[in-house]
């Protein structure tokens, strides 16, 4: 357990050597959404491999008030910090964690020497317009979580929505640092697979991103859905030590 201005995060460890492989889950789930990885991942690398929850998911202490990255960016590099991990991290990010890993990386260039985005939500997508849209098709997934705002998911879907249009608008303008390279997995059918106007957006995203910098190579995760770890686990890990080869 990791304390970080006053609340506490849960930090799983699987020792190892060589690059420091991070998971971090997409919105509304904690660790255990790696459990069936890690084991693999850690025999196929022999790197350490780092899981975490999330403020308010899994073992973690909840943050009062709206979502903002720059806290959840706070409480990873303290959590990488305390558990003195200081240099070659590669980061592997899924949905909402993209969020995370770009500001993670473009402030800690240094640290990070390597991403694999899994279905990652990336800076591109979030045109005014298409933030507006998405803000606008979460609203009943977030009045159907206001009636159990306890629930874990819940919470961090209300915690999200009352900062999304401001947060995702200043995402637009995110930027990855140069120095990082980053391997862009995306789902064929996408978070949005009963839009094909968004998902065609997300794709579009995924791709501008790759064509934005050096050292980006984009993967299609075929006949997957937005859960590639879940439904192509074999794709994800061979992608995760792919990079983890080229980092060591």
């Amino acid at each position: 357990m990791i304390d970080n201005g006053g609340h506490r995060l849960a930090f799983h460890v699987t020792e190892g050597d060589g690059p420091t492989i991070v998971l971090d889950s997409g919105g509304g789930e904690d660790s255990s959404y790696w459990k069936d990885i890690v084991p693999k991942l850690h025999a196929a690398t022999g790197s350490k491999i780092i899981t975490y929850d999330r403020a308010g998911l899994g073992r973690s202490e909840p943050v009062p008030g709206a979502w903002r990255v720059e806290d959840a960016v706070s409480d990873l590099r303290t959590g990488l910090q305390k558990l003195g991990v200081t240099e070659n991290v590669l980061l592997v990010a899924h949905s909402q964690a993209g969020e995370i890993a770009t500001y993670f990386a473009k402030e800690n260039p240094g640290l990070v020497t390597g991403a694999v985005l899994v279905d990652a939500s990336l800076p591109p997508l979030y045109t005014d317009e298409e933030t507006a849209r998405l803000a606008a098709a979460n609203q009943p997934a977030l009045d159907a979580a206001k009636k159990d705002p306890t629930e874990p998911r819940n919470r961090q879907l209300i915690s999200v929505a009352e900062s999304y249009v401001p947060m995702h608008k200043a995402y637009h303008r995110a930027t990855w640092p140069g120095t990082v390279p980053a391997t862009v997995i995306v789902s064929e059918k996408t978070p949005f697979d009963g839009s094909p106007e968004d998902a065609e957006r997300w794709r579009d995203a995924a791709a501008t991103f790759v064509r934005q910098g050096p050292d980006r190579t984009p993967v299609t995760a075929k006949g997957s859905s937005h859960d590639i770890p879940k439904d192509r686990p074999a794709l994800v890990l061979e992608e995760i030590e792919k990079a983890a080869r080229a980092t060591s």
